[in-house]
């Protein structure tokens, strides 16, 4: 798509008479300049591929004489410079496999903490490195070896991934990072291999003194002295000599109306390919930690404290930045869409920022030009903080009426099994919300149920033997083929005479739990005899919005955790589960869902309204499912105990060679989201017992992973890990676990594993 530009003044006034939020647009940028918010500005709006606003206002310098702004005015774009410079050349350099996202950044800047830190790369450009603000200013110095150094030797404030701190540190190594991998400065690197190929004539570091007249000021340093013009503004990228990953660069809207476009196009403007289409993608969609309720791009912003030039009506999945000096651009997909607003409200002496305006003018140009758009696809969501930013806390909880799929049949009074002889797959979860057994339902509304079949702990979920036999019910003396003994599948003989397999039985929300694989073999058995196959659908207890790996590698699968490429939790329902079955393992069965009525995604379940009837034996409450998936991880080993058999299994660990205080100190000083830690004592062995004090925070992988790191390092040897490979179900994930790698390193990289099954599994959603 080439880019259709208002060549002239007068084609900016024609663009601008054509365009229904240009009045509004000139109206909130000439308050702000009458109001003394800032000297002047260049504002440009992009849209379908055409510049459709273009225009200047205002004084492009107050002192020491007045100028008149213009369009062609080169601004220092201040922290721009993060994204248009560093995150671009990074780009490239990444395509090329110079790098990966989560190599540490000692890897390459070897003196970075003394070679010692766990922070990598995708820390660095997310501001999740906890590295300070900035390097100390209060002692003078100056070059940029220098700058490097004290950037590399700050001690951080935070440890990686736990608390979002903005950086300029973090793009200082960055640009470091472009230097070392490419051999080239910054500067250099960013105008062969972005700059040059748009097109971007104006835009460089260290601009010459043939360019100064168009720069605008920026702010008076001394009482009585001249501005700084063509001198970059921020002190740290001063000292530097003006060449810095985090500042320095000086560019015109036209440049980087040229720049967006180019971003919107997928990569490529005017038949010039900069980057490719997945490399776009990658570096602008979340990367934050899954735990935060910030939201980050790699160098880019999407939703934080930082967004105001986002407005309140651009949708998540668009994606900005800002400059200190007065300068934003914020660039939406939806609605193929830019707006670049370039100021210099530092000028002559510093003022507040210019938030408001920012947020006004994309406001305004969003409802110009995307407002039918977003409205025609649905999208609603313009940001996942405006209730934090507003000062009013999300109510997370919602009160539900759910009503599960046997529920909804009974509202049918069960017409889709009207006339079939019925094999159901139950056991004692299978209830309605009054709590009567589906069993009894049916009968009592002449469905006929010709035979029943139990899964692990049988149709009364007392067992917790390795073996269950056939047995009859009591109460109606039904025959139940046991789906948890001599054989894993129902047989042919026990499926001769049946006219559909009927599904409902509660899941409890992570891989390693056999009511899955279960349900997988009698997909597959009914496929086999042409029987229909309905899956009764009930909530997953732990929100369908959570998703945590590692994913299960094929070599790993087994009875406890069958399908492979599933993560350890995985935000899905039975009924959104058998669809992906049936589909990805190419079965082939007559298929249907029952689907739950008034069940949202993010949902707990004591959102819905149900009953908790315990799963397993075992599994006693919500509590003790949303720690499962954690603590359940090594639950192979031996010596090792999840509280089974006590009065809270999997709420508490212990072993033998556990020092309990010890333990719960270390883990409590990893500063795990979401959970607290404290010691006890079960049996003969001392543990430690876990609080959750924010389920949407808390990450119950990321525990696990921490407890098995945590003995690794503290009870070296005490735990064989590759005994738990079919619940970890990763080699790589072990073995790092034994090297003593940081889990928080280990987490990261499984971040693209999640996110890619988060988009595989979309096809089967039932629910929003």
């Amino acid at each position: 798509m080439k880019l259709l530009w208002c060549a002239a003044a007068a084609a900016t006034t024609l663009c601008a008479q054509t365009f229904s939020g240009s009045p509004a647009l000139d109206d909130a940028v000439n308050l702000a300049i009458e109001q003394g918010k800032l000297p002047g500005a260049v504002l440009v709006l992009g849209h379908n591929g055409h510049i459709v606003h273009f225009k200047s206002y205002g004084k492009r310098a107050l002192v020491p004489v007045p100028e008149a702004m213009t369009t062609d005015t080169i601004f220092d774009i201040a922290s721009l410079t993060k994204v248009v410079a560093t995150t671009s050349s990074l780009m490239k350099l990444f395509e090329q496999g110079k790098f990966r996202l989560n190599d540490k950044i000692t890897e390459y800047i070897p003196e970075f903490q003394n070679g010692k830190s766990e922070i990598t790369i995708r820390n660095l450009l997310t501001h999740f490195s906890g590295l300070a603000p900035d390097v100390p200013l209060d002692t003078p110095w100056s070059g940029y070896a220098t700058g490097i150094h004290l950037a590399a030797t700050t001690k951080p404030e935070a440890q990686p991934g736990v608390r979002y701190v903005y950086s300029d540190i973090n793009f200082i190594l960055l640009g470091e990072l472009v230097h070392r991998l490419s051999g080239q400065m910054l500067s250099d690197y960013a105008r062969q291999n972005v700059f040059l190929p748009l097109g971007m004539k104006d835009t460089m570091f260290q601009p010459p003194a043939a360019f100064v007249p168009r720069i605008a000021p920026t702010e008076r340093i001394s009482a009585n002295g001249s501005p700084l013009r063509g001198v970059v503004h921020d002190p740290t990228a001063r000292n530097m000599g003006g060449v810095a990953g985090h500042a320095g660069v000086f560019s015109t809207a036209a440049d980087l109306a040229r720049f967006a476009q180019m971003m919107l196009n997928g990569g490529e403007l005017d038949g010039v390919r900069v980057f490719s289409a997945a490399t776009i993608r990658k570096f602008t969609e979340p990367q934050t930690p899954p735990d935060q309720p910030i939201l980050r791009g790699l160098g880019w912003d999407i939703d934080s404290p930082h967004s105001g030039n986002r407005g309140e009506l651009f949708p998540i999945g668009s994606y900005g930045h800002t400059g200190f000096t007065g300068t934003s651009i914020w660039i939406d997909p939806i609605s193929e869409s830019y707006v670049i607003l370039l100021a210099n409200s530092v000028h002559p002496n510093l003022r507040p920022a210019l938030t408001p305006l920012r947020s006004k003018v994309a406001t305004i140009a969003a409802a110009a030009v995307g407002g039918g758009i977003l409205a025609a696809k649905g999208i609603t969501l313009t940001g996942y903080n405006e209730t934090f930013t507003a000062g009013v806390h999300r109510d997370v909880a919602r009160n539900g009426t759910t009503l599960t799929g046997l529920d909804v049949l009974e509202r049918q009074r069960f017409k889709p099994l009207e006339g079939k002889r019925i094999g159901l797959i139950t056991n004692q979860t299978g209830i309605d919300r009054t709590g009567r057994r589906n069993l009894d339902a049916m009968l009592e509304a002449g469905v006929h149920v010709a035979a029943l079949f139990a899964p692990e702990h049988s149709l009364d979920g007392t067992l917790d033997v390795d073996e269950i036999p056939d047995s009859a019910d009591p109460k109606t003396g039904i025959h139940i083929f046991s789906l948890y003994g001599a054989t894993m599948r129902p047989t042919r003989s026990s499926l001769s005479g049946l006219d559909a397999l009927v599904f409902d039985i509660q899941d409890v929300g992570a891989r390693f739990y056999t009511y899955q694989t279960t349900m997988f073999f009698c997909i597959e058995e009914a496929a086999s005899a042409h029987l229909p196959f309905y899956v009764l659908d009930r909530p997953d207890p732990i929100t369908g919005t959570h998703v945590e790996g590692p994913l299960l590698e094929p070599s790993a699968a087994s009875i406890i955790g069958h399908f492979p490429g599933l993560p350890v939790r995985h935000g899905m329902t039975m009924g959104e589960l058998a669809r992906m079955f049936n589909a990805e393992a190419k079965i082939g069965a007559d298929l249907t869902v029952i689907p739950m009525q008034d069940w949202h995604r993010g949902d707990w379940f004591d959102s819905t309204g149900l009953r908790w009837i315990n799963p397993s034996p075992n599994m006693r409450s919500l509590t003790a499912a949303t720690l499962y998936p954690g603590l359940a991880l090594l639950e192979s080993s031996k010596n090792y105990s999840v509280g089974r058999g006590t009065d809270s299994p999997f709420e508490q660990i212990g072993a033998p060679f556990i020092k309990s205080s010890e333990l719960a100190a270390y883990l409590n000083q990893r500063l795990i989201p979401g959970v607290r830690i404290y010691p006890t004592k079960f049996g003969a062995s001392e543990g430690v017992r876990f609080i959750i004090t924010n389920r949407e925070l808390f990450d119950s992988t990321r525990l696990g992973l921490e407890i098995a790191a945590a003995i690794q390092k503290l009870y070296p040897g005490k735990l064989e890990f590759a005994i738990d490979r079919k619940l970890i179900g990763s080699d790589d994930v072990i073995n790092r676990i034994v090297a003593g790698e940081d889990p928080r390193s280990i987490e990261q990289d499984l971040t693209d594993q999640v996110a890619s099954f988060v988009a595989r599994r979309e096809p089967y959603l039932l629910y929003r």
